[in-house]
């Protein structure tokens, strides 16, 4: 493990590119998989700024930018991914119905509506407090180890 945290910022950001774009292909593309993938990238950030040897308040600051950077990466997946369907909303011929997605709304528009928008907003949103939770885990686990 200390050989994965010894990265390059670049080759880590790199390998969460890869990693990512892998979980929202493992998903199908709903980010369920992403979203959980945020506790390990927010264990990794607390692991590499500890190691660093950076102080707990700017460590606190970086991490919630790195998290924050990593949700946007999702963002973006999630807006090239689910953002060609957004034109159907404007077609009248278009079969929102059967297009495959919950009827969680109970009228195909609203629905159609209502998953873009947690496909593309809140899912990227759920991944950063994820992160963020797995980030203070991690610290209060390695504040706890320091008594």
């Amino acid at each position: 493990m200390n050989r994965l945290i010894r990265l390059r910022p670049l080759h880590a950001w790199i390998l969460y590119l890869v990693l990512d774009v892998l979980c929202i292909g493992m998903g199908m593309g709903v980010p369920i998989v992403c979203i959980g993938f945020g506790l390990p990238v927010g264990w990794y950030m607390v692991q590499r700024l500890i190691n660093e040897g950076v102080e707990l308040r700017q460590m606190l600051h970086r991490v919630w930018w790195h998290a924050m950077a990593s949700a946007a990466v999702t963002f973006v997946g999630m807006a090239i991914l689910w953002g060609m369907t957004a034109p159907m909303l404007f077609d009248p011929a278009a079969d929102l119905a059967n297009f495959g997605i919950p009827m969680i709304l109970y009228e195909p528009r609203a629905s159609f509506i209502g998953w873009l928008v947690l496909m593309i907003f809140i899912s990227p949103f759920l991944q950063f407090l994820m992160a963020l939770f797995g980030a203070q885990w991690a610290l209060l686990r390695c504040l706890k180890g320091q008594r």
